[in-house]
């Protein structure tokens, strides 16, 4: 199975998925591409965050601030992130760096790669106009189970919800966001730390060693998978939460926790 592999960022998915991707003897990596997501007009960027805090509420978009550390530098603690593009200079496998993510660019390298599989590890909105140049198109792994948490930070809605469960999803790419055929679904237990913010971390790092071992198994398989894909049916969408959620996400942490 050749794959091209595109991604925002050298480290996070990527840099942690790539080894395990590198070692499986059914996949051949033909082009890792780190690319920035679409840049708006500054105009259209203070829109949309006026608009997200309007929803969310100041209180909100400040703990939405404050969490992003939980999902990138406090997970280094519990899982092994190298940068993606040392990895592939030591393994020589092709590397580059495009302006967009939707980008000519991006396009033509996918098209060269002769990739039969994209994958998506940490990207936004991918257009049609790449996720349908290889064969099979593209997949994305999401760090919740769909479709119940679409669009969804990981770990702390499931929390908000009374859950005990996290999970990851593999499906393919569309049209909409986290909303394709699922190919492969794997349920994970959440394992409650002293704090909160030690939780998320955590767990998250859990869930991206989970999905590495998922994502091998399923490409090593994919034929088999890739038939028996299944529609998502109707699922729910989330976002940054409100400080009022934010407080119920505490309160149920601690009920959980016990």
């Amino acid at each position: 199975m050749k794959i091209v592999i595109l991604s925002t960022s050298p480290y996070g998915t990527l840099g942690h998925h790539l080894p395990s991707l590198f070692q499986c003897k059914d996949i051949e990596i033909a082009q890792v591409i780190v690319a920035p997501g679409l840049v708006a007009s500054k105009g259209k960027r203070y829109k949309r965050l006026l608009k997200k805090i309007m929803k969310i509420g100041v209180l909100g978009a400040m703990n939405g601030v404050k969490m992003r550390k939980w999902y990138t530098e406090d997970i280094k603690q519990y899982t092994s992130i190298p940068d993606a593009e040392a990895f592939c200079k030591e393994h020589n496998i092709p590397f580059a760096r495009t302006t967009s993510t939707n980008s000519k660019e991006t396009q033509e390298l996918f098209a060269r790669s002769g990739a039969e599989i994209g994958l998506s590890l940490g990207n936004g909105y991918i257009t049609q106009k790449v996720f349908t140049i290889p064969k099979y198109g593209m997949l994305n792994i999401h760090h919740e189970l769909l479709p119940q948490y679409q669009n969804a930070q990981s770990i702390i809605w499931e929390i908000y919800n009374g859950s005990k469960d996290s999970g990851y999803t593999i499906h393919k790419i569309n049209k909409e966001i986290d909303k394709g055929e699922i190919l492969f679904q794997e349920k994970v237990s959440i394992v409650f730390r002293e704090t909160l913010a030690d939780t998320v971390a955590f767990n998250y790092a859990r869930l991206f060693d989970a999905s590495a071992k998922g994502l091998v198994t399923m490409l090593s398989r994919f034929d088999e998978y890739y038939t028996n894909a299944k529609p998502q049916g109707k699922g729910t969408s989330y976002t940054t939460p409100s400080y009022v959620q934010f407080l119920k996400i505490q309160q149920q942490f601690k009920k959980l926790k016990g």
